[in-house]
């Protein structure tokens, strides 16, 4: 006689012993488990177990009844066909973590992701909250193929303002060891040039030098020149006046303490200056730094820079130098900007992640972030709000 395939589920309020209550029941009987699922929602437990059950399946159901019964349980018990392979016979698609986040999330948000989840034939096996502050995310684990759920959400993002990261499950996503962040406008708040430019009473003629980079008029290199020369002059002790006036973003120690708690390298890769990079090395303990430094003379910058310019290319060479040095594959580091100049660093980070980012970035990058806080990270990471206030406790 073939097994039977035989799915169990009980639920009910959660207490300690039912897990171990239910599989003595089961351990009675003549069954293997091919599969087997268990969740705690706000105090209520759901446990599923698949069965390949041996011979007459009525005394595992009066089994199941009697010790449900005993713990205050609801119970099913359903037999699924007489096929031994059932579990394992259909070809799943890929698993996909993916990943909501908004300030708040409205039932008909969800509603839109999850139908459009559907419309292109996914799955979704397991939904599992991930924080509700400072921003609100999920984690769905979903079957499906990639290159039609990832549009579909792309639509879904679009169409509801949330934030959706989608990333492949398997040892690739767990494996990430090395995050590298720009700095203006991501580590911190705020452009330092501006800041500098402000001090020094130039901050029209910088911006419009700014302006005609973004308008594709200057290149990086050639913008940075022109923006340094109109600094020249400026004391030292006012340009780390403006150093220590620079405001992180909010969630940034957040995110560099708790990554560096799992064992991440983390650093930054700044087209700023060393002069103001410097002081967040020493206060977040970030394990490597790239930026360009201003040339000082008497006490005052020159108006020019010294050694090789960390343009758009020499980000993407620094994460390659930073990695290697550590012993980290690139497919194992993350990048986190919010501007042009991060986009060949962020595509060839193993994750790319755009902060807040301008147009350019956001069309190119893997993951867009659009919160104002960047610990908000950590949750396309798949860590949780909880395992995040569990590791600071444990330093208290």
């Amino acid at each position: 006689m073939n097994p039977t395939s035989v799915l169990v589920t009980v639920s009910g309020r959660d207490r300690p012993g039912v897990t171990a209550a239910l599989f003595s029941a089961l351990a009675a009987h003549d069954v293997e488990v091919v599969d087997v699922e268990q969740v705690v929602i706000r105090g209520r437990l759901i446990v599923g177990v698949l069965l390949s059950a041996h011979g007459d399946p009525a005394p595992l159901r009066r089994s199941v009844a009697v010790s449900a019964d005993a713990l205050g349980m609801d119970h099913e018990v359903v037999l699924l066909d007489s096929d031994p392979h059932l579990a394992s016979a259909p070809s799943r698609p890929s698993l996909l973590h993916v990943i909501v986040l908004g300030a708040s999330l409205r039932p008909g948000a969800i509603a839109d992701v999850t139908q459009r989840i559907a419309d292109a034939g996914g799955n979704i096996t397991s939904i599992t909250q991930l924080s509700n502050y400072p921003v609100s995310s999920l984690e769905l684990m979903v079957q499906a193929e990639e290159d039609r759920v990832r549009p579909a959400l792309a639509r879904a993002a679009s169409h509801t303002g949330l934030d959706i990261a989608v990333e492949r499950a398997g040892l690739a996503r767990r494996a990430k060891r090395l995050v590298v962040l720009d700095v203006d406008s991501t580590l911190v708040q705020g452009e330092g040039i501006d800041e500098l430019a402000a001090r020094a009473g130039v901050q029209a003629e910088v911006a419009e030098i700014t302006a005609a980079a973004m308008r594709g008029e200057l290149d990086f290199a050639a913008s940075l020149a022109a923006r340094v020369r109109l600094l020249a002059g400026l004391s030292l002790a006012e340009v780390e006046q403006v150093r220590d006036g620079l405001v992180l973003t909010p969630g940034a120690r957040t995110l560099v303490r708790t990554l560096k708690r799992l064992g991440y390298a983390v650093g930054v890769v700044s087209g700023g200056f060393t002069v103001l990079t410097d002081r967040f090395v020493a206060e977040l303990g970030l394990d490597f730094a790239a930026a360009n430094v201003l040339e000082v003379s008497d006490g005052r910058l020159t108006g020019r820079t010294v050694g090789e310019v960390v343009d758009r290319r020499g980000k993407a060479r620094a994460l390659a130098r930073f990695a290697a040095e550590h012993g980290v594959p690139l497919g194992q580091t993350v990048a986190i900007g919010d501007g042009a100049n991060d986009i060949d660093m962020l595509q060839l980070a193993g994750l790319g992640i755009a902060f807040n980012a301008k147009a350019a970035l956001r069309e190119s990058a893997e993951v867009a972030v659009n919160t104002p806080f960047l610990d908000a990270v950590l949750y396309i990471l798949g860590i949780s709000r909880t395992e995040v206030e569990a590791a600071d406790s444990e330093l208290r």
